[in-house]
């Protein structure tokens, strides 16, 4: 994420008619090919990164800087230490420096810039999608879409105006075997399927409780808030472990859930639930976690449940090997921690997200089909490049994207509304009868960081 500087309303406005100067000249550009600028099919889609921590530098190193379709020519972030860390490592793998930015707007102005790989905290992913694709910039965001309902909406609204390739980086719908998977449910040799079990459940260290503090040298901790609430300094709330704590993110359900609750939507073709609820507590131990450690949710379909389960004290429980991610190896399935389990009236199928294929069986426990492959991430990334050139809708476009997401958000509204059933209205994207409820789907915002209501 960019380091934004301390600006005054004023300033941001000025920020924002640069930005509008930039859209209408996308938008002229837009007639000649799908980019904010004439991509040729020989050329590299040139990106910038928004956000260089852990995964935004894993983009970098083990994807970016070797695709022969893509330089990477500017990275930006509000630590110091993590922006200039990715820069060199950029310029080791490639020989070419790229431009650094302290504030991400100012990658925006920058009319070279083809796509933007957003790898910011979850609070961050509305604001800078949305600001990128007035800017006539494609997106490439990490999961989930969003912090708040509204605003996974309003991405979506910001891309179809802008007319912008966004891409979630939920890489699974670009894996082979899901295809697979997926034509061997759609042509019915599963039969009916009407239950769905979706498992996370993995051993997640606790995060010591600490006191406030001053944020380290050279991070802009006011801009790395940006539109949360601005509280003091906090370790136990700062790098990564922002990740359980409700004013950025809302625990598993949606920073790793979120990939098997989306692949379990696409496997079955479902889109919304008519109901959700959804309970748990911190059951394992008292740590500076916010978010449950223990979450149950299930989203009713009408003709099909989907059941979610989290636990994340469970040390027998593993996710897919490394090493094994990139064979033809099957999970051990019992103890697969990230597993999806599809139950039709004539067999069953277990799913990996991470290249761990699937398998299914039928009557008297026959293995009827199965499929592997590599882990999806390279093809996934290739996906949204290629769509970047063609103006073509990408595997995880923005809207299946936000509708995976809205499962995990009104499963937490449903939590922290101590287990209440929600009925959702998916023309409104609200709740029926509840008035509550409903004023959990939106956030409230800190200027001048907003997500406006006309995009």
């Amino acid at each position: 994420m960019g380091k934004a500087k301390h600006i005054r309303r004023r300033d941001f406005l000025g920020y924002s008619a640069a930005t509008a100067a930039v859209v209408a000249g996308a938008s002229r550009a837009t007639a000649q090919s799908a980019a904010g600028r004439p991509v040729s099919a020989n050329s590299k889609i040139v990106v910038g990164m928004m956000g260089t921590g852990g995964r935004g530098t894993w983009l970098i190193t083990e994807d970016l800087v070797k695709r022969p379709d893509a330089e990477i020519a500017c990275v930006c972030d509000v630590d110091k230490s993590r922006l200039n860390n990715a820069a060199n490592k950029v310029e080791a793998a490639t020989g070419r420096k790229p431009k650094t930015f302290s504030d991400f707007r100012e990658m925006l102005t920058d009319k070279d810039i083809d796509a933007i790989f957003n790898s910011t905290p979850d609070h961050w992913h509305a604001l800078g999608t949305v600001l990128a694709c007035q800017a006539g910039k494609h997106v490439y965001c990490e999961k989930p879409a969003s912090h708040s309902m509204w605003e996974g909406r309003k991405m979506v609204e910001a891309a179809r105006k802008y007319n912008r390739v966004v891409q979630l980086g939920t890489q699974t719908r670009s894996g082979p075997y899901t295809f697979e998977a997926r034509k061997f449910i759609t042509d019915g040799k599963l039969g009916d399927v009407h239950l769905v079990r979706v498992r996370n459940m993995k051993l997640v260290e606790p995060v010591p409780v600490r006191e406030d503090g001053t944020p380290p040298p050279g991070v802009d901790y006011d801009a790395w808030v940006g539109p949360a609430p601005l509280r003091p300094f906090n370790a136990g709330r700062f790098h990564y472990n922002w990740h359980w704590v409700w004013d950025y993110s809302g625990g598993d359900i949606i920073n790793d859930g979120i990939h098997q609750i989306d692949i379990a939507r696409y496997l079955v073709g479902k889109d919304f639930p008519k109901t959700v609820y959804s309970s748990g507590g911190i059951l394992a131990g008292k740590d500076a976690k916010q978010t449950p450690d223990t979450q149950l949710a299930t989203w009713d379909f009408g003709d099909c449940l989907m059941h979610f389960e989290l636990a994340l004290w469970t040390p027998q429980m593993k996710k897919m090997d490394w090493m094994l991610r990139d064979t033809d190896e099957f999970p051990d399935w019992p103890f697969n921690a990230t597993m999806v389990e599809i139950q039709g009236t004539k067999g069953m199928m277990y799913f990996e997200r991470h290249g761990g294929g699937w398998q299914a069986w039928g009557v008297d426990n026959k293995l009827m089909g199965s499929g592997n492959g590599p882990h999806p991430h390279g093809p996934h990334i290739g996906n949204f490049l290629e769509c970047v050139r063609t103006g073509g809708r990408p595997n995880a476009d923005i809207e299946e994207g936000h509708r995976s997401t809205l499962l995990a958000l009104m499963a937490n509204i449903s939590y922290r509304l101590g287990g209440r059933k929600l009925t959702f209205d998916h023309a409104t994207e609200t709740f029926v009868g509840d008035a509550e409820a409903n004023t959990c789907c939106k956030r409230t915002y800190r200027d001048p960081w907003r997500v406006s209501e006309t995009v």
